[in-house]
């Protein structure tokens, strides 16, 4: 990606994009900490976009080349690494499987764990699910799935940023992750946890993940089944190491 001037235009890369945030992280919420202007600063610093993803019927506000932080400094940031403002191959896959099967969460109520930009949650809902929960440490993504939630016609968002993994799991008949085993310590704390929601509450786990290798090498690998297999769209092939599929597992701690 062309992203705050870190990259030629022939280099779109994701990953180079948040390393740079991540280099220049600071906390500054106390400057635009109100949820309003936090609102007021993600429709100023973002573009409504859905047709060149997996899930044309959903909209988003992203980051677009026509973003000021595409190319701008990243230590004007004002928060903690965007990862809210992409929509990332593995949540793609997993909200296109939920609107082509929309019984996986009709009438179900339905976590959405490290939601992000919440394009799963909106899926879900959409599907019918009684209700839907978005979970997201950072309350910039909180604030950011409400405006999707807005921008897609539904009600308001329930919304939760306190980290969910670990807690006592009750009350979800489905949990869904997109991208979420991108490290390996945050692979197997998960791991854990799904185990015991599957084991104490019979939730339904589902996967979406375009084949990392934090992913594919893990022991969890072997206790999920695949689902389906999406081909990625040219430009999100681009942004993402040329990453053709993505896909979504089931996970069967009984394997």
């Amino acid at each position: 990606m062309t992203m705050l001037g870190l990259l030629t235009p022939q280099s779109r890369n994701v990953k180079v994009f948040i390393k740079a945030f991540r280099q220049t992280r600071r906390s500054r919420y106390s400057s635009i900490s109100s949820v309003r202007n936090i609102r007021s600063f993600i429709s100023e610093n973002t573009e409504i976009v859905g047709e060149q993803s997996l899930t044309p019927e959903v909209k988003l506000r992203l980051f677009t080349p026509n973003c000021r932080f595409w190319r701008e400094r990243p230590e004007l940031w004002p928060f903690d690494d965007p990862y809210w403002a992409i929509y990332w191959p593995g949540g793609q896959a997993l909200s296109r499987y939920l609107l082509d099967n929309p019984a996986v969460c009709r009438g179900k109520t339905v976590l959405d764990l490290g939601s992000g930009c919440g394009a799963s949650a909106i899926a879900a809902k959409l599907c019918g699910a009684a209700h839907v929960v978005a979970n997201d440490i950072d309350t910039v993504a909180v604030v950011a799935t409400q405006m999707n939630f807005e921008l897609n016609g539904l009600e308001p968002a329930v919304c939760l940023s306190n980290n969910m993994i670990g807690s006592q799991p009750e009350g979800f008949d489905l949990i869904l992750l997109g991208d979420m085993f991108y490290e390996e310590a945050l692979a197997t704390s998960l791991h854990s946890w799904l185990d015991r929601c599957i084991r104490t509450q019979g939730t339904k786990v589902l996967i979406g993940d375009p084949g990392r290798a934090q992913f594919e090498e893990h022991g969890i690998r072997r206790l999920l089944r695949q689902l389906a297999q999406f081909e990625l769209p040219e430009s999100v092939r681009e942004e993402n190491y040329g990453l053709t599929c993505s896909s979504v597992w089931c996970y069967r701690p009984e394997l």
